[in-house]
């Protein structure tokens, strides 16, 4: 994972800039997240994972404002872009941390992350939502918007297609264009969304769903029932 790390050292000034013109319908996606995030208690301790620059923490903390988020990342550029965002906040933690290691000690009612998992292997994959299931209260729910391979080369191809144009239609210059593109092509490991689903499952999740899918991006929500 390390030249992960360095690709969003390199970026993570620019990050934010770039979100809407990267990610089709970039509010609607989010929105769904933050939707999603039901805590079994109030105010709730989060644990955003792969958090970057804060910003799937920020749209939760206008629907919990009172809740106690630690960010972890193990890019520090893009934390310090995080902390410039909340620096009038006390109710956030920052752990400069790659996840495919422990995580920080929980309990934890939500852990959610945006972007981030589909840069990890299957293996890896599995062991993380595990780690997770296992990081979370009683009732706790894992919320992940992120990247999905299509079930079959077909759709793989129109969902990259439809990617593509996107990218072109949008403001980004041709040279912040091509960068994402070498990103994207470098780093992705997207996995099928059935297959994502299953590996949540097998991890103890009781409640698992799709919230939200526009082609590649996708929302999923898996819960931790009790009994």
């Amino acid at each position: 994972m390390e030249h992960v790390r360095k690709a969003f050292d390199a970026f993570a000034q620019e990050y934010d800039r770039q979100r809407e013109y990267v990610i089709p319908d970039m509010q609607q996606f989010y929105y769904t997240a933050v939707w999603a995030a039901d805590s079994p208690r109030l105010p709730p301790k989060i644990l955003d994972i792969g958090a970057g620059t804060g910003l799937l923490s920020a749209f939760l903390l206008q629907k919990y404002p009172d809740g106690a988020i630690t960010l972890m990342d193990f890019s520090e550029q893009m934390l310090n872009v995080a902390r410039q965002r909340f620096t009038d906040r006390n109710n956030i933690t920052y752990v400069v941390s790659d996840y495919t290691g422990p995580l920080p000690d929980g309990p934890y009612d939500i852990v959610c992350s945006a972007l981030s998992i589909h840069h990890l292997g299957p293996d890896q994959k599995r062991q993380l939502f595990s780690k997770i299931f296992h990081s979370l209260t009683p009732g706790g729910m894992f919320v992940n918007a992120d990247q999905a391979d299509g079930e079959t080369r077909y759709f793989r191809e129109r969902y990259l297609t439809y990617w593509n144009e996107f990218l072109r239609a949008g403001r980004l210059g041709e040279q912040e264009r091509e960068k994402i593109l070498t990103r994207r092509d470098q780093l992705d490991k997207n996995k099928k969304l059935s297959l994502q689903l299953a590996w949540l499952s097998d991890a103890g999740f009781s409640d698992v769903d799709i919230v939200y899918k526009n082609r590649t991006f996708i929302v999923t929500v898996a819960v931790k029932r009790t009994g």
